[in-house]
């Protein structure tokens, strides 16, 4: 007799999402999904945060090793880097709802009990989380979606996204069957890691500003 396949192997969240409900119900039924084999090794599940009627929604790429352990999204040090990018661009980070594409932090390590080392997504993982991110978007329903690096970009684009052409620009594009206004910039993260930090750091607060003056 042939061996059940187990939920992951779906490749799908689709099974996980509630019938009904607002956020609260999406971060229960989240916590619980088995949509793709990254619940495995992940701590928990990463969902998104802010309020239901937020005018301006941030997506990242998936959580890191902070978010991993606290729950929450961006509360690492590419988060707080965000967040003072935001405040410089004219935006209140607490006014933003933020999520990542992936909701379950996928890493490597070199040995055991080692630093947990980041690990990029695949297109795989990715469409299995699709729903959930659809979902939010649906709730929310952001004025402006800023997307935070290529992985967001092609979770809600397309695998043929690439930042760099586009990034700082006002992009409209149909989105899970609604219209879209998305802004496109490098992730945080990008910035930590840049050699020439300051004039990474000021790239970013440039593309949020255009942000900003498209919500005035």
């Amino acid at each position: 007799m042939a061996a059940a396949k187990a939920p992951e192997d779906a490749y799908t969240a689709q099974p996980f999402l509630p019938d009904r409900g607002g956020l609260p119900a999406l971060r229960r039924a989240a916590a619980d999904c088995r949509g793709c084999p990254l619940h495995r090794d992940a701590t928990q599940t990463v969902f998104g945060a802010g309020a239901a009627d937020a005018r301006l929604m941030l997506v990242g790429e998936q959580p890191g090793d902070q978010e991993d352990r606290q729950g929450r999204p961006f509360v690492g040090p590419a988060g707080k880097l965000l967040d003072r990018a935001l405040a410089e661009a004219g935006i209140d980070p607490g006014e933003a709802y933020v999520t990542n594409a992936v909701k379950h932090f996928k890493f490597t390590r070199s040995e055991p009990r080692k630093r947990r080392i980041h690990k990029a997504p695949s297109p795989r993982e990715m469409t299995a989380c699709g729903p959930w991110l659809a979902a939010e978007l649906a709730v929310v329903e952001p004025e402006l979606i800023v997307l935070l690096g290529a992985t967001a970009g092609k979770a809600l684009l397309g695998s043929s996204f690439r930042v760099t052409p586009v990034r700082g620009t006002v992009l409209e594009e149909e989105v899970h069957g609604r219209p879209e206004r998305l802004v496109p910039t490098v992730h945080p993260s990008a910035v930590l890691r840049a050699d020439d930090r300051e004039a990474a750091y000021r790239g970013l607060v440039a593309d949020l500003k255009v942000a900003a003056e498209t919500l005035t």
